[in-house]
């Protein structure tokens, strides 16, 4: 019997040509009903005295088999792996897959700009609700009811009067300095999201990044702002920017100046960027007004400060050359992908 089956397993070992004749001897033998398997539920009609010679010798055929098995289906695999190389050519001239790499929005990279700019002058970056109350969007910075910047066609009214998206982010300057209950100094930025009514074209959207600046300690003054002014703008557009103020008005400074910078397409000596002109404007600034700096909680007597703010949509379409604020709420990668990393202009 035993005897039997390892002539026979012999014999077919011998006719083995490829992985499935190798799988089926697998299955003949040590399958549920494979002969060698069968051989095991035979040992109950051998004689006691030789029942463990006869199991000795049925796990040395069983082993004998697996160890032909792994040796045939390794060498049976090399030879099918060694025929597709001799038949299959490799074209390594051939362009490799091009792989789309992501890249940080272009607003999100300018706002990283000012970031680190303003955090090595010491400035904190506060984060704040863009939902907000009438309160600290209006009432604490200046704009009492009934003032333009309140009219229902610029500002999105959530819940009457008195909830609204904001439409700057001054809120979060007026909530630091509440939260500091006029005791403390005040240095921090707020970059974030606002919101105005307006029509969307190519200069105007009615979603807008700002990036606002403020100021508050003892004895500060404009040259305070105009020094801080003149260090963002030599580190955010060269070194040989050169700064100017000019007067303006907003609510919640006074004095309130515009800010510009030399332009540095042309070195000031004008062209289509600034208008022939030599100069551009970016930002809004000034001294807080000593009713702002009163409503957060600090004694215009003793407290002084300024404030700024810039559009970070501005700035960005300025640096980059892009004449469609459009372009960075755009999801055709085709559009964006020249101001991707190291393929800004």
């Amino acid at each position: 019997m035993f005897d039997d089956v390892k002539k026979k397993l012999e014999k077919d070992l011998k006719d083995i040509k490829d992985l499935k004749e190798l799988n089926d001897l697998k299955v003949k033998y040590l399958g549920k009903k494979g002969l060698i398997t069968e051989l095991n539920s035979k040992i109950k009609e051998v004689a006691n005295e030789k029942k463990k010679e006869f199991g000795m010798k049925v796990n040395e055929l069983r082993t004998s088999f697996n160890d032909f098995y792994d040796d045939k289906k390794k060498a049976l695999e090399e030879e099918i792996l060694n025929e597709k190389l001799k038949n299959e050519v490799i074209d390594i001239t051939l362009p490799a897959t091009t792989i789309p790499m992501g890249s940080p929005n272009i607003l999100e990279r300018v706002i990283e700009d000012f970031e680190e700019v303003f955090m090595s002058l010491g400035y904190d970056v506060y984060d704040g609700p863009e939902i907000e109350e009438d309160k600290y969007n209006f009432e604490l910075l200046n704009i009492p009811k009934g003032h333009p910047a309140r009219d229902a066609q610029d500002t999105f009214y959530i819940e009457g009067d008195e909830i609204l998206l904001r439409s700057q982010t001054s809120p979060v300057q007026a909530r630091v300095m509440l939260e500091k209950k006029g005791k403390e100094p005040v240095r921090m930025i707020c970059p974030g999201k606002t919101y105005r009514r307006d029509d969307d074209d190519a200069t105007h959207s009615h979603q807008f990044m700002q990036i606002e600046g403020l100021l508050v300690d003892k004895n500060i003054s404009l040259s305070d702002l105009k020094g801080t002014f003149d260090v963002a703008a030599k580190k955010l557009f060269g070194e040989d920017t050169v700064t100017r103020f000019r007067p303006s008005y907003y609510q919640f400074t006074e004095p309130s100046v515009e800010t510009d910078i030399s332009c540095f397409a042309c070195k000031g000596e004008g062209c289509s960027l600034c208008k022939n002109t030599g100069w551009i404007t970016i930002s809004g600034a000034g001294m807080v007004h000593p009713n702002v700096l009163r409503n957060c909680g600090y004694d215009p007597e003793e407290w002084s400060g300024f404030a700024f703010g810039f559009g970070a949509d501005r700035c960005a379409m300025l640096k980059y050359g892009i004449d469609d604020i459009r372009t960075f709420y755009n999801t055709d990668l085709r559009e964006v992908k020249p101001f991707d990393r190291g393929g800004a202009k």
